[in-house]
């Protein structure tokens, strides 16, 4: 019995996650040095990368003219100046292999701060598996040397910032995930609100001109190419095709491809984000959705004990919210979207409270839909059911959070409100 309780405490206690995830990265480095010797390179987007950056090389600037053997540059210009120093590292992109390596790193790089997110949430060492299992994923980043791999090492660097209370430098690292790729668009109505009650007012004022200049610095190469550019980077109204859905295949192709399913979509997803933002992302400032909007107008006497609320816990139970919800809604994903979803499905399902079989249940379900290819209706349908589930998850499971919260003034470093995880470690 001693052996099994000790097991026990093993899986359940978040203070294991010490020593285990270490070891979980030396596992997870010597896969990724097996799948690169011994599964085949695939090529999908690389070689029009490569092409895009000589272009870029020889002086084009006009987005419109920058096009490779796939299609057109359609990415924002950190994804121009991250591939063209993998251009010159890689002879070219000739040197595959080199390249292969290089993105494991970024994979270790990524799963290792994604790991240090987990434990300042404080999640139990039986959840912290699943982040090195998926298949999908290691394809993602070693077989397909996707972008989507740089926004997403963004997206958790910036959430370990904010659950650091490093807030200037998580809005650079997100901001500089978004101009990599606009998925990172998603998160960006729940980072308001975090902002908002963590720093108050005028400080989320200074974070949304981090964001804008820091985008404009990215993108300052083409400044005189300038609709050309936001028209090709920032494109919201692209087309999809049914043929590489990974989430509708259970639909017909001309619901698919209709404005109503679109635009239904689009209202579904804007519903779930005022739902959650008025039963889950105010929380922490304590008052009705009415009350909360005089937070634009004045910072409130109770701003240190808000921000106190404000933990890592909350930072990215919100931020992956959002991120789930958007994939829930998204009008059509590909492949290598699950880069967003492989990290944010474990947290959330944890979150939701749901039995530790279940939720494995649920990330095996997930993960089978996502490495079936092409997609078949039962593929797609298991892929937005599982999604469907973890968004719910995510409102049920927090849902008696701060409801008895007393928290007193919180203290102040360089007249910054310093959230109560500052003192834990």
């Amino acid at each position: 019995m001693d052996l099994i309780n000790q097991g026990l405490d093993i899986a359940r206690n978040p203070k294991h996650t010490r020593w285990i995830y270490p070891l979980l990265l030396i596992v997870d480095a010597a896969l990724c040095g097996v799948i690169i010797e011994k599964i085949p390179y695939t090529e999908i987007d690389w070689r029009t990368y490569m092409q895009h950056i000589e272009l870029y090389l020889k002086g084009e600037r006009d987005y419109r003219k920058i096009v490779g053997s796939t299609g057109p540059l359609v990415y924002p210009a950190a994804h121009v100046h991250i591939y063209r120093i993998l251009y010159n590292l890689t002879d070219q992109g000739r040197n595959i292999q080199l390249a292969q390596y290089i993105f494991a790193l970024v994979y270790l790089v990524t799963l290792a701060v994604v790991m240090q997110c987990y434990r300042r949430a404080k999640v139990p060492p039986y959840v912290f598996p699943l982040l090195i299992l998926s298949k999908r994923l290691h394809s993602i980043f070693v077989l397909r040397l996707f972008n989507d791999c740089f926004a997403v090492l963004g997206l958790f660097s910036a959430i370990y910032a904010y659950q650091r209370n490093q807030w200037h430098l998580g809005t650079f690292l997100f901001t500089t995930g978004l101009n990599v790729k606009m998925t990172l668009l998603l998160p960006l109505p729940a980072m308001g609100f975090l902002i908002l009650q963590a720093l108050g007012f005028r400080e989320a004022i200074t974070q949304a001109m981090i964001i804008f200049q820091v985008s404009i610095g990215y993108g300052y190469p083409f400044r005189k190419q300038a609709p050309s550019y936001f028209a090709r980077a920032f494109e919201l109204t692209r087309e999809f095709l049914y043929k590489w859905t990974v989430n509708w295949r259970f639909i017909d192709e001309e619901t698919f491809l209709s404005k109503k399913f679109a635009l239904g979509l689009l209202a579904i997803h804007a519903g779930l984000l005022i739902w959650f933002a008025r039963t889950r992302w105010i929380k922490p400032s304590q008052r009705s959705p009415r009350d909360f909007l005089k937070l634009f107008r004045d910072e409130p006497r109770d701003q240190d004990a808000i921000a106190l609320r404000v933990s890592p816990n909350f930072i990215m139970t919100t931020m992956l919210t959002a991120v789930a919800i958007g994939m829930l809604c998204a009008r059509s994903l590909h492949y290598q979207f699950y880069a967003y979803i492989a990290w944010t499905t474990p947290f959330l399902l944890w979150k939701a409270g749901f039995h530790p079989v279940l939720q494995y249940a649920l990330w095996g379900a997930q993960e089978w839909a996502w490495n079936v290819y092409p997609s078949t209706p039962a593929s797609s349908a298991t892929v937005v059911a599982v999604l469907a589930t973890t968004v719910f998850g995510a409102w049920w499971g927090p849902r008696n959070e701060f409801d008895s919260v007393r928290t007193n003034g919180a203290p102040r470093i360089n007249g910054a409100p310093v959230a109560a995880h500052e003192h834990a470690e």
